[in-house]
């Protein structure tokens, strides 16, 4: 009985190290990095002026993200992260490209509105001018997965 009850503490501890093990924590250094706030809405008519305004935004956004992600990167390096570290770390990342895919779908959706909108007036403007109201912005990162 003794041997029994002494195997199944065991057993319930051991459980307890996997679960901790799994256990999805951002590690310490990973905390430290910092994801940049997302941007604010894009006018419903926004001018050509509203969005190279947000473009200019986007592109201050991605660096920041950019610095977000190399520091996450960095984090997922130390030896000591478990396995739900790593799963965290990689969710964080994931979350970030999530956000910047949203914020570069809202500013490109923006600029078809005003692409229709100036291709419905009588008198549109040139190609030329146009083409430069075409601040696109940059596609996000690939997400990443947990390996």
């Amino acid at each position: 009985l003794v041997v029994v009850a002494g195997a199944f503490l065991f057993n319930v501890a051991q459980a307890q190290d996997d679960a901790e093990e799994y256990q999805e924590v951002l590690p310490d250094e990973a905390q430290k990095c910092v994801l940049p706030a997302g941007l604010d809405s894009i006018p419903e008519e926004a001018t050509l002026d509203d969005l190279k305004s947000h473009k200019a935004q986007i592109d201050e956004f991605q660096a920041e993200v950019l610095v977000f992600r190399e520091c996450l990167q960095a984090a997922e390096q130390n030896p000591d992260n478990t396995p739900g570290n790593i799963r965290a770390i990689v969710s964080s990342f994931n979350f970030s490209v999530d956000m910047e895919e949203r914020i570069v779908e809202r500013m490109n959706a923006a600029i078809r509105s005003y692409k229709e909108r100036k291709a419905a007036e009588p008198e549109a403007a040139p190609a030329e001018e146009a083409k430069a109201a075409e601040p696109e912005a940059a596609p996000a990162e690939e997400a990443k997965t947990a390996e």
